[in-house]
């Protein structure tokens, strides 16, 4: 199973997603509350897969990815994730450079597992 980071500024839902996604056996290796705190633990921790929100205090999602795909070395597939629909943020969802977009409703392990086929 692959190694997840989740990107949050929501105590509860990164609490949520972890219970969820663990139960159904993914390993998740880390918490970030923020932009900066997940490119750092995106470094010390490796993990293959970041499930990001779109919205956090310090920088957008899509800011994120952009910093993601700069670094040197290990760059993890991204999804998406937010309350709103995608199509709620036009046409940069398809070309931001995320692995897919997972509304918050639907988030499963078997959508993230269809995400890494």
């Amino acid at each position: 199973m692959p190694r997840i980071l989740i990107v949050d500024d929501h105590p509860s839902f990164r609490a949520t997603v972890r219970t969820l996604l663990t139960a159904d056996g993914f390993e998740v290796v880390g918490e970030a509350a923020d932009g900066a705190s997940a490119l750092e633990a995106i470094g010390e921790l490796r993990p293959d897969l970041v499930l990001l929100d779109v919205q956090l205090p310090d920088m957008d999602g899509f800011a994120v990815i952009d910093a993601i795909l700069r670094l040197n070395g290990h760059a993890p597939k991204v999804v998406l994730t937010s309350s709103h629909d995608a199509s709620d943020f036009g046409s940069i969802v398809p070309r931001c450079g995320a692995a897919a977009f997972v509304p918050k409703a639907e988030l499963s392990g078997a959508a993230l597992r269809a995400v890494l086929r």
